[in-house]
């Protein structure tokens, strides 16, 4: 089965990058992980994950894939290319946060979601990329506007540059959140799809996050792929339990 991958338009025109989200198709896992999961300690085997996330690599043409271990938090890593030296890449190994930035060429930044954002954020003129993890607990820490902060402050970005890309996730029709008024802050509750409903717009609400902090409205995109609804093409775990975890990669070129 070939692999198949998603790509915002907007990134997708810049020769310097290189990014896709990555569809559940083309890899090695057996169900109910089939087949391209990327995400270990789910119950699949180690040894048919690690030969997917081989396989991402060699689709992205990349050498050097940084997997975080992901926590539902609001933490950001920052890695610099003037801070490496011959032993960075030892240090990166299952480092927990949920985004990370980097202007660091070669360097693959992988997040893995299964109905959680993955966002993709690029600054074309200061050459910064960053890869973000935003569940439901991020989003209402805010980590996406927390990403853009530290982009401006790491790197000098203006938040009028940066290009981003809301992945595939729980679309309007799915996110559903019984207990929202334990779980997500009030200023949350304006996006419910209508007054009695628990169904909540998550992707309205990183867009106005991104917004806040002075990102353009047309430099963001949103996939529009709901993952519970297209589950045949993405891991959803509201969908389907046990599932993996499918792959959003973004990286500047060499």
């Amino acid at each position: 089965m070939t692999i198949k991958t998603v790509e915002f338009r907007r990134l997708k025109d810049d020769p310097g990058l290189c990014h896709g989200v990555f569809t559940r198709k083309g890899g090695v896992s057996l169900p109910p992980f089939d087949s391209l999961n990327v995400g270990l300690g789910l119950g699949d085997g180690e040894s048919l994950v690690l030969k997917n996330r081989r396989l991402v690599s060699h689709h992205m043409n990349a050498s050097n894939p940084l997997y975080l271990n992901q926590i539902h938090s609001r933490d950001i890593l920052v890695l610099k290319k003037e801070d490496q030296d011959e032993n960075y890449r030892l240090t990166l190994d299952r480092l927990s946060a949920d985004g990370v930035i980097t202007n660091i060429s070669g360097l693959l930044l992988v997040i893995q979601t299964a109905d959680c954002q993955a966002v993709l954020l690029y600054d074309p003129v200061k050459r910064v990329i960053g890869n973000i993890h935003s569940g439901w607990r991020g989003s209402a820490a805010d980590i996406i506007g927390n990403a853009v902060d530290r982009m401006k402050d790491e790197f000098g970005c203006d938040p009028g540059d940066i290009i981003a890309g809301i992945g595939p996730s729980l679309g309007p029709c799915c996110a559903e959140f019984l207990n929202y008024r334990e779980e997500l802050p009030e200023a949350f509750w304006k996006y419910r799809t209508d007054r009695s409903s628990h169904y909540f717009n998550f992707w309205e609400i990183s867009c106005d996050q991104l917004k806040e902090k002075g990102v353009k409205p047309e430099n963001i995109e949103v996939s529009g792929l709901c993952t519970k609804c297209s589950s045949h093409d993405f891991f959803s775990h509201r969908k389907e339990k046990p599932t993996g975890r499918f792959a959003t990669a973004i990286q500047l070129n060499p």
